[in-house]
């Protein structure tokens, strides 16, 4: 990770670009050189989340495990974004899979919906879009407005959190969530005024 922050962010990109493709080919080697430059922060911001280490630990896990099985779905984007999408995302999957279990250990008979993705996933064209609100000119505008309001929106857009989900994650009610994401939504379009246009550009 200190790798990454300090080198030069073309020289960076370029390397991680090469690092992904070696993965793809198979390469163990690469994968944890990937894994040195990337496993720090990543578990970071997975604390940040989520405070239970066992799940962190879990989930840094699952997520350079697709990552080994998916390079090839690598497609040239900044590797951060897409490294921290997978994680964000499975860190969804881990928690829906713990509610899921506490739910069978009170009503066995509860066949609520699969929330989670299968083992293999990769990032999606959406998926990689909603990693800009954390990369680029997206996540520039995203610093730039009120942090209270940021952080619903990483967390129900970046992280893929529903309302409840995010409310309990902040620590505030859902009206609150819902209240904050459309002044969210609205700050950032006026601070996009000033970048390059985004997918939350248009009607939310």
């Amino acid at each position: 990770m200190r790798g990454q922050r300090h080198d030069d962010p073309d020289d960076a990109h370029a390397r991680d670009a090469a690092l992904l493709r070696a993965v793809a080919d198979g390469d163990p080697a690469a994968m944890a050189a990937l894994y040195d430059r990337h496993a720090g922060w990543l578990h970071v911001r997975l604390t940040r989340r989520c405070a239970d280490p066992e799940t962190v630990r879990e989930v840094l896990q699952d997520t350079f495990v697709t990552v080994w099985r998916s390079a090839g779905a690598h497609r040239g984007e900044e590797a951060g974004g897409w490294l921290w999408t997978i994680a964000a995302r499975r860190l969804v999957d881990a928690r829906r899979a713990q509610e899921r279990a506490a739910r069978l250990r009170t009503a066995p008979m509860d066949d609520a919906a699969d929330g989670g993705r299968p083992e293999g996933f990769a990032p999606s064209a959406e998926d990689r879009v909603l990693a800009g609100l954390e990369y680029g000119d997206v996540g520039t505008a995203l610093d730039r407005i009120s942090p209270e309001l940021s952080e619903v929106l990483r967390a129900t857009v970046v992280d893929g959190l529903t309302t409840r989900e995010t409310a309990r994650l902040l620590g505030i009610p859902e009206g609150t969530v819902k209240s904050r994401a459309v002044r969210a939504r609205a700050e950032l379009r006026a601070a996009l005024a000033h970048v390059n246009p985004s997918p939350l550009g248009g009607p939310a």
